[in-house]
């Protein structure tokens, strides 16, 4: 409601964060507003589809650098663009360190006659110069190393139902829902806002981030949640997932989303679950990091049931896919791949 509210009131700039977070496919449909809106647009989004709709200049803080680069470009265009910059820094860093290197020959020979040892010292001067007025190369964002471990011995079925229901205040949401989810099995369901969702199993990971105490520290959550871990081995889940050094004191409730995501997946990792329940395990996070995410859920060895909201995921093989809506649901068997339903 507050998006619409903001989207028609007028005005002649508009100032959106995030504005597609937790949205559904049905939800988005108003990204063609923005396409055709006359005024003034500045937006912060991990959207990558949104913003190669919408924006033609884009604002890129290198963290590496923590320098603000702008690229007078669409979304597309920026990203050629950018890995363009990077290929002729590369080129021009190759020539400078070989033009150097035979400058520091020609000054060693120099400097063994007195007669042109002050040429030599030119000559070295020269040399480092060239390479003082290069640009340092840039590393690429540091992305959390994901493996989910092998899971715990199990059955052939590690979760079943029977007639399952679930209400809210009297509306049933689902209703007589029979599941039987088998050992390796792959699924994922998509559906609208506020649709049916599980809320607590081994290997449950929560799009609010239930499982976490805002009052207790990173540390002590990835402690608290594996106790069998040594400390050295806490603090190497930890630096795996980007927390580091002084990160690791921070209290949970100070943490952004991608942070708070980051530290949720953490504690799956060394779990043992032989299912995993994924509530929107993306959410919040960038495109390197989401893309980090799904190859790692896709190679996870065990049970996987995921739940979301669009389609617009990538692709990551479900072995079974579904559709669900207040009151109703709808099955696809066989295999599907995600984002193209």
């Amino acid at each position: 409601m507050e998006l619409a509210r903001i989207l028609f009131a007028g005005h002649g700039t508009l100032l959106l964060d995030e504005p597609t977070n937790h949205l559904d496919t049905a939800s988005i449909t108003w990204r063609g507003f923005l396409t055709g809106h006359q005024g003034g647009l500045v937006m912060i989004s991990h959207d990558t589809a949104l913003l190669a709709g919408t924006v033609n200049r884009v604002f890129h803080l290198d963290p590496g650098r923590a320098a603000l680069d702008i690229h007078s470009t669409g979304w597309d265009a920026n990203l050629e663009q950018r890995d363009a910059d990077e290929r002729r820094r590369t080129r021009e860093r190759a020539n400078a360190g070989r033009k150097a290197a035979a400058l520091h020959a020609q000054a060693e020979k120099m400097r063994a006659r007195v007669a042109t040892a002050v040429a030599a010292r030119n000559t070295a001067r020269r040399a480092d110069r060239l390479l003082a007025v290069l640009e340092p190369a840039r590393h690429a964002a540091k992305t959390a190393r994901i493996r989910l471990p092998e899971p715990v011995p199990c059955g052939r079925i590690p979760l079943g139902a029977v007639s399952l229901t679930r209400s809210y205040g009297g509306q049933p949401v689902p209703r007589g829902v029979d599941l039987a989810v088998d050992r390796g099995s792959r699924r994922w369901c998509w559906g609208p806002t506020g649709g049916p969702r599980a809320r607590s199993a081994p290997g449950y990971f929560a799009r609010e981030h239930d499982t976490l105490n805002p009052e207790s520290a990173v540390r002590e959550h990835l402690a608290g949640a594996e106790p069998h871990l040594t400390d050295g081995e806490v603090c190497r889940v930890l630096g795996a997932f980007l927390f580091t050094g002084d990160d690791t004191g921070k209290r949970i409730g100070v943490l952004p989303g991608g942070e708070k995501t980051r530290l949720a997946l953490a504690g799956l990792v060394h779990s043992g679950a032989n299912l995993l329940l994924l509530d929107e395990p993306t959410d919040n996070l960038d495109p390197v990091s989401r893309a980090g995410v799904l190859a790692a859920v896709g190679t996870c060895p065990g049970a996987r049931s995921s739940w979301s909201r669009t389609t617009r995921a990538p692709s990551t093989r479900c072995g079974r896919t579904g559709y669900c809506r207040c009151g109703r649901r709808r099955r696809t068997c066989g295999t599907t791949t995600t984002g193209t339903l």
